[in-house]
C-alpha cells in the first residue's frame, strides 16, 4: 500500500483518473494504518504545506481532489496552539464555485469549532484562562471574517429564502452553514456577544 506522500504526489502530478483514485485512497490508508505512528509526521507536513501546494495547481479537477484529500487528514494537524493557521486559505476555499471544495472547507472549519468552543459548551471543563481567551479571540475573528464574506457575496435574490437550507447551492450558503454550526456550538447568547463586538468594531473603523 502506498504512503500518504506517494498518494499526494499522484494527486498533484497524475492524470485525471489516477489523481481521483489516489484522493479516495487517502481515507482508506488513514484507517487501515491507524497504528502506524510514523505516518503522522507526513500528515502534519502535508497539511502545513497545503495552501502553497494548492496555489501551484492549475486544473480545477486536481484542486478538488487535493482539497478533499487534505480535508480527510485535517483533524490530525499538529497546530493546537494555533488552530486558525489555515483559516485564510479556508476562507478562500469557501468562495470557490466548486461545491465539493466548499463542502470540504466547511468540514475543516467545523472540525476546529469543537476544541474552540469546549469552554463555552462545558464550563466545568478545566482549561487555562489564557487558552479560553485565545479561543474567544479566534472565534471573534472567525465571526468577523465570515460576516465580511457574506457582505461581499450578498445578492438581493437571497431575500426570498427564509431558511439556509432552502438557499441555492453557492458560496453564500456555505458560509451561512458555518455560522449555523457556530451558533449550535456557541449558543445564541455567545453569538449575540460576538455580533455586538463585531458591530462595535465596524463603528470604530468608520
Amino acid at each position: 500500500m502506498k504512503t500518504f506522500i506517494e498518494l499526494f504526489s499522484i494527486i498533484l502530478t497524475g492524470n485525471k483518473d489516477d489523481s481521483h483514485k489516489a484522493a479516495r485512497e487517502v481515507r482508506k490508508l488513514l484507517y487501515n494504518n491507524s497504528r502506524d505512528g510514523g505516518k503522522y509526521d507526513d500528515i502534519k507536513k502535508i497539511i502545513e504545506d497545503a495552501p502553497d501546494e494548492y496555489r501551484k495547481i492549475k486544473e480545477d479537477w486536481r484542486r478538488e481532489n487535493f482539497v478533499i484529500a487534505v480535508s480527510v487528514l485535517y483533524y490530525l494537524h499538529d497546530r493546537e496552539s494555533q488552530p486558525d493557521f489555515l483559516f485564510p486559505w479556508l476562507f478562500h476555499l469557501l468562495q470557490h464555485q466548486n461545491g465539493n471544495i466548499r463542502h470540504a472547507a466547511v468540514r475543516m472549519i467545523e472540525n476546529e469549532l469543537g476544541p474552540l468552543t469546549v469552554h463555552i459548551r462545558c464550563p466545568e471543563y478545566k482549561q487555562s484562562r489564557l487558552k479560553s481567551e485565545q479561543s474567544d479571540s479566534i472565534l471573534l475573528n472567525l465571526f468577523k471574517g465570515l460576516n465580511n464574506l457574506l457582505a461581499v457575496l450578498w445578492k438581493p435574490e437571497y431575500k426570498k429564502y427564509k431558511y439556509v437550507d432552502s438557499l441555492p447551492t453557492c458560496p453564500y450558503k456555505s458560509i451561512q452553514m458555518v455560522l449555523g454550526k457556530m451558533e449550535n456550538d456557541c449558543g445564541k447568547e455567545y453569538m449575540e456577544r460576538l455580533k455586538s463586538r463585531f458591530v462595535l468594531n465596524k463603528m470604530k473603523i468608520v
